[in-house]
């Protein structure tokens, strides 16, 4: 893992970095390195970057004393991307404006994105395992093309022990939710123009988790509401042990 930059801001060091050509951003209290502190995943949706859940990283570490890290998900942010990944965001664009559910081919496309990015996500870990005094307990949020990418992840990943998903419920997925034992969270948006509300049901109900919640909220895709974000960082906070 090279750090690349620091940027520090009201006590929190925003350090970037590029692991394996992947690049990633790790948000952390100022001062030492992890410390053993709760470690927070952050996978962006479609069409977006590491830099789009800054604001919720910065939370994470003000609020919560934890810290997080995210990277750039295949074909998306400073990675190269192919004319597969051009149409991909050219799609979600057009399905979001004519509110029709997601197409077969791109989720075929985001399942193919899932397997590369997996394995980053994975040495990811592996590196920051070996800073400072190691990892504290990991948690995982992510919604959209996040959950794609991050419920194989954590049906793979034993060091992952809480999730957030949502915004997602492909048949195709229903393997992996079946092989995720952790407590989670699992957010439905009841109007989802991309996600037919079926589909979420139905992968809510294949995860093999004991303790697992479905939150409901009015709206379409992009529409999920603040109190939302609110309720699933107390649920972090409940399952990394930090105050």
């Amino acid at each position: 893992m090279d750090f690349t930059s620091e940027i520090g801001s009201d006590g929190v060091a925003q350090r970037g970095f590029t692991l394996g050509g992947v690049p990633g951003v790790l948000w952390q209290p100022d001062g030492p390195p992890l410390d053993g502190r709760p470690l927070v995943l952050l996978a962006h949706g479609g069409g977006g970057n590491r830099l789009t859940v800054a604001e919720r990283a910065r939370r994470c570490v003000l609020r919560y004393g934890f810290a997080a890290v995210a990277l750039d998900a295949p074909g998306h942010g400073e990675r190269p991307r192919t004319a597969q990944d051009e149409r991909f965001v050219t799609e979600i664009g057009e399905l979001l404006a004519a509110r029709r559910p997601i197409s077969a081919w791109v989720a075929r496309h985001t399942a193919a994105l899932a397997e590369r990015a997996v394995p980053e996500w994975v040495a990811v870990l592996d590196a920051l395992g070996a800073v400072g005094e190691g990892l504290g307990p990991v948690g995982f949020w992510g919604l959209s093309l996040g959950s794609v990418v991050g419920i194989p992840l954590a049906a793979a990943e034993p060091r992952i022990s809480a999730g957030v998903f949502g915004l997602a419920g492909h048949p195709a997925q229903a393997e992996a939710a079946q092989r995720v034992g952790v407590p989670l969270e699992f957010v439905v948006q009841w109007g989802d123009e991309l996600v037919p509300r079926e589909g979420a049901l139905a992968l809510f109900g294949a995860f093999g988790s004991r303790e697992k919640t479905l939150h409901a909220n009015p709206g379409g895709h992009l529409e999920v509401p603040d109190h939302q974000v609110a309720a699933s960082e107390r649920f972090l906070v409940r399952h990394l042990g930090r105050e």
